[in-house]
């Protein structure tokens, strides 16, 4: 039964507030702001920082391997995803909170404390974010999903931008920071956790308030996590019926794997490689945002064109490049072989040639980073069975994450066993491949207009 025109509309924008909700835990927490002081001022070293991060992220992705289909299962017996996503959202506010006691030089309790808080926010982040994809079929008509699921990128990194520009304009830019920070202490860096959670309390309301939910299924809680389970328990066992499904699921569990892997040491590597300051890797995040949304934008356009796989191939093309232009740049030289003059003390903004080609490798990055993983979700949503629309988001959270754990656990290791951070970044390559290989395998369902 269609809902009237406006409330529809309202309940779409609605949707996409949760992505801009939960993307300054991503932007300022994983990546730009809160990951890189860790590595540089918390750990003991940048090479030991660079590991332990890994290895929060590891453990992370244990957790939400093992636990994600089986809580799809159990919400698609039941029914209502909101109080999911309720009871993971305090999750990571919780966690994010916790990161103001990251002190510079921390150790024992503190360490450990600040090492389970980042764990635990990755967790409630990433398993809501299964509940949220699941109710996107439910909105909207089969030929609008990959529009608004790229819209929902395009909000998130516009979120991510702000909460980015707020952090330099308020913290880092003037003189004496906003509310009497101390720079010195570190204190912008650390308010980067409590303001991520602040915006995740305050932006995540419309979602609850105006975004239809399944009806409960009028199954006891006990009666529908044994449903959930036994369906669960069927969907494995027949998992052979749905082989096309499977063959996206382990493209998208390899190269979802690379992307995770890069946006979480995209910054720690840019931090260490180059010495930039908080102000500096500021400005290069709200640059590498600006360009993912943008490339979120464009790419549902594109995706209207071309649909959703190959969009995604597209995406990861460009992806491969950029890493492998990343990975080419050190201090004092680029594309691995010519000589520059490194950055001096006291440069400008960006003014080493090394920077400069490191900028253009992130523009190669940065555009279709947002397309792979909005028109991952869509072609999910085109291929999962709508009866089994939330269990399947579960597997494919799984698939998202049954190895997520492998690629920052080979970066630690490899970073560790080479003393090398870029040896350590370069191990996603081989996961894009692998997962571009298995991705031309899939056979996307035609799609119609007719709903």
């Amino acid at each position: 039964m269609r809902r009237p025109i406006l409330s529809q509309r309202l309940a779409e924008a609605s949707w996409t507030t949760f992505d801009w909700a939960f993307q300054p835990f991503f932007t300022l927490v994983t990546t730009f702001i809160f990951a890189p002081y860790f590595v540089a001022a918390v750990a003991p070293d940048a090479v030991t920082g660079q590991a332990w991060w890994g290895y929060t992220q590891t453990v992370a992705g244990i957790a939400i391997a093992l636990l994600s289909p089986v809580l799809g299962a159990i919400a698609d017996a039941a029914g209502p995803r909101k109080p999911w996503i309720a009871a993971l959202a305090f999750l990571t506010f919780a966690g994010c909170a916790l990161l103001w006691l990251a002190l510079p030089g921390a150790g024992g309790g503190t360490l450990l404390l600040v090492l389970a808080a980042i764990t635990l926010a990755t967790i409630g982040a990433e398993f809501a974010i299964v509940f949220n994809n699941a109710m996107l079929p439910d909105l909207v008509p089969a030929h609008r999903v990959g529009v608004l699921s790229a819209i929902g990128w395009g909000v998130g990194y516009v979120g991510g931008l702000i909460s980015l520009g707020l952090v330099l304009g308020l913290f880092v830019l003037p003189e004496v920071p906003a509310f009497g920070l101390d720079k010195a202490a570190h204190e912008a860096e650390r308010l980067s956790g409590p303001l991520s959670a602040v915006w995740l309390a305050v932006f995540i309301l419309p979602m609850f308030l105006f975004v239809p939910d399944k009806p409960h299924q009028g199954l006891p809680r006990g009666a529908a996590i044994r449903q959930g389970l036994s369906q669960l328990a069927g969907t494995l066992r027949g998992l052979r019926h749905y082989r096309n499904q499977m063959r996206f699921l382990a493209a998208h569990m390899i190269y979802g794997d690379a992307l995770l892997a890069i946006f979480a040491f995209g910054g720690i590597y840019a931090r260490s490689t180059f010495g930039w300051d908080l102000l500096t890797i500021g400005i290069f995040g709200i640059i590498l945002n600006v360009l993912a949304m943008l490339g979120s934008f464009l790419g549902g356009l594109m995706e209207a064109k071309i649909g959703s796989k190959r969009t995604v191939t597209v995406s990861l093309l460009l992806l491969i490049a950029g890493t492998v232009g990343i990975l080419s740049i050190g201090a004092d030289r680029i594309f691995f072989v010519f000589p520059v003059e490194p950055p001096a003390p006291g440069r400008g903004l960006f003014a080493s040639p090394a920077e400069l080609a490191f900028l253009a490798s992130t523009l190669v990055l940065g555009l279709p980073f947002g397309p792979a993983q909005a028109s991952s979700r869509s072609l999910m949503a085109r291929l999962a069975p709508p009866s089994m629309m939330t269990e399947f988001f579960g597997l494919y959270a799984l698939s998202g994450k049954a190895t997520a754990f492998l690629a920052p656990f080979l970066i630690g290791i490899v970073t560790e066993i080479t003393q090398d951070q870029r040896l350590g970044i370069a191990v996603v390559v081989p996961f894009l491949l692998l997962g571009l290989w298995l991705l031309s395998g899939v056979r996307e369902p035609a799609l119609h207009r007719d709903r």
